[in-house]
């Protein structure tokens, strides 16, 4: 299973196993990671799940596609490393990723 550290706003990190095929956002309310809200569940139809991801893994995770970009503008704080959680799959080549949550969603 692949590791991936969730770091919230305040500096903590928790490093939780995800499970492959699964997506980052269902990794993390399953192991209720505060400030990953995901209002829609996932549907990619908020902004909610709205995470930074490490630049390092920025070439594997990829740029988000147009509905996700879409999504984004509704976001708080937007960075270039902005992803939205419930449309990162998580595969072995997440292994050791680090996403860091905003102080607040959009």
């Amino acid at each position: 299973m692949p590791s991936i550290t969730f770091i919230d706003s305040k500096g903590t990190s928790r490093v939780i196993d995800a499970e492959v095929g699964s997506t980052v956002m269902e990794t993390a309310i399953r192991h209720k990671v505060p400030e990953i809200v995901a209002e829609c569940g996932g549907a990619c139809a908020c902004a909610t799940c709205h995470v930074y991801v490490d630049e390092a893994f920025m070439p594997i995770v990829g740029k988000p596609q147009a509905m996700e970009e879409d999504m984004l503008d509704f976001a708080y704080d937007v960075k270039p490393n902005s992803r939205l959680s419930c449309q990162i799959k998580v595969t072995a080549a997440l292994d050791g990723l680090t996403i860091t949550t905003p102080d607040r969603q959009g």
